[in-house]
């Protein structure tokens, strides 16, 4: 695997590799879909870091790394990146099995400036300070996560060397103020005025203190018109804005900051979307994108049953029409949790706080003390970040905050980073905490008016894209808490679902009629508290038990069940899960991982046969 040789290439030159790679990016992201608008914004900020670094030695992190497509293609990816994000095909985020230039992996925001600080350490003790530095791409969103703010403090003060490039492409960190900004911020990026600062505060050694405190408030003055007053307080320097789509200039800017031997942010504007008007600007739909037509822009996805997330919108929406009580908040994804709509219809009880899930938790505790009704919208694999706080600040006060936990289940081509496996495990172990989960679209909107009326801590689970079971195949009953409900109850064997698991069961259990073997089917509703009474009574009637769910199996449903038996009804009852087993799940199309677990339907109505088969010998 061959990095491009791009060090003796002219400016030129590396402008006419920029557009090649943007639309090689457009190419293979039109067919395969994939995060479109910040990647094809950060190209020129990737092709003058190759120019200026060397990725074979010096540490490349990526923050979220879903912009890194353009160093993919720079390190020995170019025809493989026609399989990006597929099955068995490279990853759309930075994987060190995938490549040696990929130095950490990542998929979730504001790690980066804490990955470079321990590279920057693991450097200093290996003795190759001033061989090696670290270099960072973070976005402007990712600065409104804390973890970033604590990384940069301690940076700050122990001063390792490092270049941390912030990708501004929303302008959201600060806005410079007219032509003077735009001056000054392109002199202080200038080899020239770094070298006369550093000249002049040595001169100023010598001075006496009043001249040296006026030099010092006239430069204050200089930068209290540019962002960079921030960055200089926590002790790093500050080179910026930069213009991010001219590569001359972002060469001679990282030139200056690489041979700084301090830790340096260099603030670079860019567009989202260059190259590709269709895409250019503030546009949240090409963030991330499937197929589409690059002509028109127009999505080639076929419309289909709706989304579990347009169903628990719909009904929060409504629901939030009808008690002026209900609350909510999202952390930077209005869209993708359907909290946009609620947060245009209703701007003062419905908030986007930013990649900031932690405080997203910890801000609706005060609001259920206050006697609100709080819903935290968030994706099961973002809610990881904000476990303590779930904890500390809403589960050990027993306050009654709702978590609509999205993206549950498998998500496909996003791969292990965003698989949403864990969440009945992690939340399973919490005192307080109550889980539960709707089987189609009508117990959807029964889960989420529970939710919002429940006295206590709870959580309920829905995956990405639409529900498995069809709607309106079994009739939909209010929760009844620590209730579960039978839907079919002859047969030879008994088939336990939670949540979209009902689906996959009752896709099993029409396999299973067809060859013979009639199966009792089983809505958990639950796993906690989970319906030890039904459980118990089951254990008369069913001694072979197979669990369904789109979760781990480590701490999951089936173990649940396990642990609420008794111990001599266990010595009568064989129970086996379906679930995910004891790993991180690829990237790549459902149905395509799916297939590679062996939990498709029909697989799974063979093994059940084969076990069957088994103990009748």
């Amino acid at each position: 695997m061959e990095i491009t040789d791009i060090k003796t290439m002219n400016i030129a030159e590396l402008e006419e590799l920029a557009q090649k790679i943007r639309d090689r990016i457009l190419d293979v992201v039109s067919r395969n879909g994939g995060h479109l608008s910040s990647t094809l914004g950060a190209t020129d900020l990737i092709v003058a870091m190759h120019y200026v670094f060397d990725a074979s030695k010096d540490p490349f992190l990526f923050d979220v790394s879903h912009q890194a497509y353009a160093h993919k293609l720079l390190t020995g990816r170019w025809e493989a990146f026609e399989t990006l994000r597929q099955f068995g095909g490279i990853s759309g985020y930075t994987k060190p099995d995938e490549s040696p230039y990929d130095y950490y992996v990542a998929g979730h925001s504001s790690t980066s400036v804490s990955l470079a600080v321990g590279a920057a350490k693991a450097i200093r003790l290996r003795g190759e300070e001033g061989e090696r530095i670290p270099v960072v791409m973070i976005g402007d969103g990712a600065m409104s996560a804390g973890m970033v703010y604590e990384a940069l403090n301690e940076l700050g003060d122990r001063k390792y060397p490092a270049v941390i490039i912030l990708n501004d492409n929303e302008m959201s960190i600060a806005k410079p103020i007219g032509a003077i900004s735009r001056i000054l911020s392109q002199a202080m990026a200038s080899p020239f005025y770094q070298k006369f600062k550093s000249q002049t505060e040595k001169m100023l050694e010598r001075f006496p203190e009043s001249a040296r405190y006026m030099a010092k408030r006239m430069e204050e003055g200089m930068r209290m018109i540019t962002p960079g007053i921030l960055f200089e307080e926590m002790g790093l320097e500050y080179i910026g804005p930069v213009d991010g789509h001219d590569i001359a200039q972002l060469v001679e800017t990282l030139e200056t900051a690489k041979s700084m031997a301090k830790p340096v942010i260099v603030h670079a504007q860019t567009t989202k979307g260059k190259g590709y008007k269709i895409a250019e600007g503030y546009y949240e739909h090409w963030h991330g994108v499937g197929p589409f037509d690059k002509e028109s822009g127009e999505s080639l996805k076929k419309s289909g049953a709706p989304s579990a997330t347009k169903i628990f919108s719909d009904r929060l929406c409504e629901l939030a029409g009808e008690d002026e009580k209900i609350v909510g908040v999202t952390a930077a994804m209005p869209s993708g949790t359907g909290m946009k709509q609620l947060m245009e219809k209703f701007p003062d009880r419905f908030w986007d706080v930013g990649i900031a899930e932690q405080h997203a938790v910890t801000s609706m505790g005060p609001l259920a003390k206050e006697g609100f009704k709080p819903v935290v919208a968030i994706y099961s694999t973002f809610l990881q970040r904000g476990y303590d706080q779930v904890i500390h600040d809403i589960a050990l006060m027993n306050l009654p905050v709702a978590f609509a936990i999205d993206r549950a289940g498998i998500v496909g081509e996003d791969g292990e980073t965003h698989q949403g496996a864990f969440d009945i495990s992690y939340l399973r172990t919490v005192p307080n905490m109550t889980l539960f989960a709707p089987r189609d679209n009508a117990t959807l909107e029964e889960a989420v008016r529970f939710a919002i009326d429940y006295p206590t801590p709870c959580a309920f689970r829905y995956p990405r894209g639409a529900m498995k079971l069809e709607n309106g195949r079994y009739r939909a009953t209010p929760f009844e808490k620590g209730k579960a409900e039978y839907l079919e109850e002859s047969g030879e064997i008994l088939l336990v679902g939670y949540g979209n698991g009902v689906g996959r069961a009752a896709a099993v259990r029409d396999i299973l009629k067809e060859r013979g073997i009639e199966a009792a089917l089983m809505d958990l509703r639950f796993v906690k508290p989970i319906d030890k009474a039904v459980l118990e009574s089951a254990a008369k009637r069913y001694g072979r038990w197979f669990v369904f769910s789109d979760g781990a199996k480590m701490g999951g449903v089936a173990s649940a069940i396990m642990e609420a038996l008794m111990p001599e009804t266990l010595e009568k009852v064989a129970i086996e899960s379906f679930e995910f087993e004891d790993r991180f799940i690829p990237h790549g199309g459902t149905q395509k991982v799916e297939e590679y677990l062996g939990l498709l339907p029909e697989q799974i109505a063979e093994k059940i046969v084969n076990i069957l088969e088994e103990a009748d010998r």
